[in-house]
C-alpha cells in the first residue's frame, strides 16, 4: 500500500461528505471541518488531562461513533491516527489495520448510514471485500455496526424513544428508526454483543439522531438526542464529545431535567455555541443555534464557553459555572449584568404572563366584521380585528373589562442581529372590552390605562428586552421567557437610562445590550 492510497480524502476537490444532502432534521451529517473542530478539542483535553501526551500517537485509544452516519468522525479519526502512529507501526498496511480494527467502531443509525459510513472508513461498503484498504477482518460489516431494531410499544408509544406506534409500526419494508443505542436497558450488555465483552472506549464522539422521525420538524417536535447523551455517559468513557442543537439550554420539550443535571454535571468542561447553525451546518435549519461540549469523566471544574457569532466571528472564551442560573446564559457578556439585576430580588415579571391561548381562542378562530348590540368585544386575532359576544369566549371572562398589554405569541427574536424581540407592533395596550386569540398572550393586566401605559413602555426598553432574549432561543414567547426580566413595571415611567443607572450597569454593560438589543419605534 502506498502513502497515497491510506487517507487522502480530505485533499479531495471536493471531500465528498462535504457535499452530501441530509437525510432529514433528525438525521443531519456532519461537515468533516465542524467534525475536524470537534477532534482538536478532544485532542486538547486530552493532552491536558495526560501531561501533554498526544492522543492520536497512542495505539490503545479506542474510540466510538455510536450514531455514525457518514462516517466522517471515524474517517477523520483514522487519518489523525495514521499519521500520529508512525513512529510506533512505521509499516502503513500494519498501521491501517492495527487502527481500523483495534481503535475505531461505530454503530449505523440505519442501514444506508451503515453502508456509507463503511465507504468513507473502509473505502469499500464491505470491510473484508477486495477494494477495502483493511485486511484485518472477516467480515463485509467490519467495525461499523448495524442490526434492524424494533421499537417496544406500551400505549401505543415506544417505551425508549416514545415514538408513535400509528406512525412507525409500519412492517418491515420500512426503516423504523429505532435506534439501537437507545432502545436497550442495558447498552454495556448490548455493546458487548456487537464487540466484543472487553470492550471499553475511551472516547465518544458523534452526532445524534436531533428528534423524533415521525414529529414536526419544528422548535416543537419531541427531541431524543439528550437520551443518546445520557446512554453515552453510561457507557463510561474518559471523554464524550457531542453535537447538540442549543434548545436545551433554556427549553425543549421533555428536557428540563436534562437541563439540570447537565448544567450541575462539573466534568461537563467545554462548550463551542453556534449562535445561527447554518454557521456550523450550511445546509441545516435548527432554529436556536447549534453547539457541541466536551465532558471529562476525571476533570471537574468550570466550564470554558466560546461563544461564535454569525459568520463564524468568535467571542472571547469565559470560563464559568453553569448551574448560576436555572437555564444556560449563552452570552458570557451577560452574565455581570443579569448578577446585577438578580442582587435586587425583585421578583419576576413572568408571573404576570398568561398562558398559551389566554381567552381560550384558537389562532384561526375569527368573529364578525362589524360591531353589534350582540358582539361588542374586540377580538385582536391573526391580522385582523373582528368582534364577538361575551359568551364566545371560553376562559378568562373577568379579563374582558381590564386594561390588557399584549405581545405576539410567536415574534422574531433569536438570530437576527441586533435582536428586536418584539415586531414592529410591539406590546399592544388594549383596553376593557377587548380580549385575542392565540396570537397574542396577555403580559399583563391593569386596572387603569395609565398602568397599562406604563407597563407597555418598561416592555419596550432595550433593558426589558435584553433579558428576555436571555431565555428566548426560538420565535416562542412564553411566560418562561420573562424570567429575568425584574417586576417593576408600575414603580416609575421607565426608559433604558433611568434602567441602566438603578442596576449600576457599566458602560461596557451597556454597549453590549446596544449591541444585541434593536433601536425600535413601536406602534402598538
Amino acid at each position: 500500500m502506498t502513502e497515497q492510497a491510506g487517507f487522502t480524502l480530505r485533499g479531495a476537490n471536493p471531500d465528498v461528505l462535504s457535499c452530501i444532502a441530509n437525510l432529514s432534521n433528525d438525521e443531519v451529517f456532519t461537515p468533516p471541518e465542524f467534525a475536524n473542530r470537534m477532534l482538536d478539542t478532544l485532542a486538547e483535553a486530552w493532552a491536558a488531562g495526560n501531561e501533554g501526551a498526544n492522543i492520536w500517537a497512542d495505539s490503545s485509544v479506542r474510540f466510538l461513533d455510536p450514531f455514525t452516519k457518514s462516517g466522517v468522525f471515524l474517517r477523520e479519526i483514522t487519518k489523525r491516527l495514521q499519521d500520529g502512529l508512525k513512529d510506533e507501526i512505521p509499516d502503513l498496511q500494519q498501521r491501517v489495520d492495527h487502527i481500523l480494527t483495534k481503535q475505531v467502531f461505530g454503530i449505523g443509525i440505519t442501514q444506508l448510514t451503515a453502508l456509507l459510513a463503511r465507504r468513507s472508513l473502509y473505502c469499500s461498503k464491505h470491510a473484508s471485500g477486495e477494494h477495502s484498504i483493511a485486511n484485518g477482518f472477516s467480515d463485509d460489516a467490519g467495525n461499523i455496526w448495524f442490526e434492524r431494531a424494533e421499537h417496544t410499544w406500551v400505549n401505543d408509544k415506544c417505551k425508549y424513544c416514545g415514538a408513535s406506534k400509528g406512525t412507525l409500526d409500519r412492517g418491515e419494508e420500512a426503516e423504523t428508526h429505532a435506534y439501537t443505542f437507545i432502545h436497550t436497558d442495558d447498552i454495556k450488555a448490548r455493546v458487548a454483543e456487537m464487540f466484543g465483552n472487553d470492550m471499553q472506549f475511551d472516547v465518544i464522539i458523534g452526532n445524534p439522531p436531533y428528534q423524533l422521525a415521525d414529529a414536526s420538524k419544528s422548535a416543537s417536535a419531541t427531541p431524543i438526542y439528550h437520551k443518546f447523551v445520557q446512554q453515552a455517559q453510561s457507557l463510561d468513557p474518559a471523554y464524550l464529545v457531542m453535537v447538540t442543537p442549543s434548545r436545551w439550554f433554556v427549553g425543549g420539550k421533555g428536557l428540563d431535567e436534562f437541563r439540570k443535571k447537565m448544567l450541575s454535571d462539573r466534568r461537563l468542561r467545554k462548550i463551542v455555541d453556534y449562535i445561527v447553525e447554518r454557521d456550523a451546518f450550511p445546509s441545516v435549519n435548527l432554529n436556536g443555534g447549534v453547539s457541541y461540549f466536551l465532558w471529562d469523566r476525571d476533570s471537574k471544574g468550570d466550564c470554558d464557553v466560546l461563544t461564535i457569532e454569525r459568520g463564524g466571528v468568535e467571542r472571547p472564551s469565559v470560563s464559568r459555572p453553569l448551574d448560576e442560573f436555572d437555564v444556560f446564559v449563552r452570552r458570557n457578556e451577560a452574565v455581570s449584568i443579569l448578577r446585577k439585576v438578580c442582587a435586587f430580588g425583585e421578583g419576576s415579571f413572568g408571573q404576570h404572563v398568561s398562558a398559551r391561548k389566554p381567552f381560550g381562542l384558537p389562532t384561526n378562530f375569527y368573529g364578525a366584521r362589524g360591531k353589534s348590540a350582540t358582539k361588542s368585544i374586540k377580538l385582536h386575532s391573526s391580522g385582523k380585528i373582528t368582534w364577538v359576544s361575551r359568551s364566545e369566549i371560553p376562559a378568562r371572562k373577568d379579563w374582558i373589562n381590564c386594561w390588557k398589554v399584549f405581545v405576539g405569541r410567536a415574534t422574531d427574536g433569536n438570530e437576527t442581529y441586533p435582536l428586536p424581540i418584539w415586531d414592529k407592533r410591539g406590546p399592544i395596550i388594549a383596553g376593557p372590552g377587548e380580549a385575542c386569540t392565540e396570537t397574542y398572550l396577555v403580559a399583563s393586566t391593569h386596572d387603569s390605562k395609565k398602568s397599562a401605559i406604563a407597563s407597555a413602555n418598561y416592555m419596550r426598553t432595550k433593558f426589558f428586552r435584553f433579558l428576555v432574549s436571555l431565555r428566548k432561543i426560538t420565535q416562542d414567547n412564553k411566560a418562561d421567557v420573562f424570567t429575568f426580566v425584574p417586576d417593576i413595571a408600575e414603580q416609575e415611567d421607565w426608559n433604558d437610562d433611568k434602567l441602566f443607572k438603578r442596576y449600576g450597569l457599566t458602560t461596557e454593560e451597556t454597549d453590549f445590550i446596544d449591541e444585541m438589543i434593536r433601536t425600535m419605534e413601536f406602534s402598538g
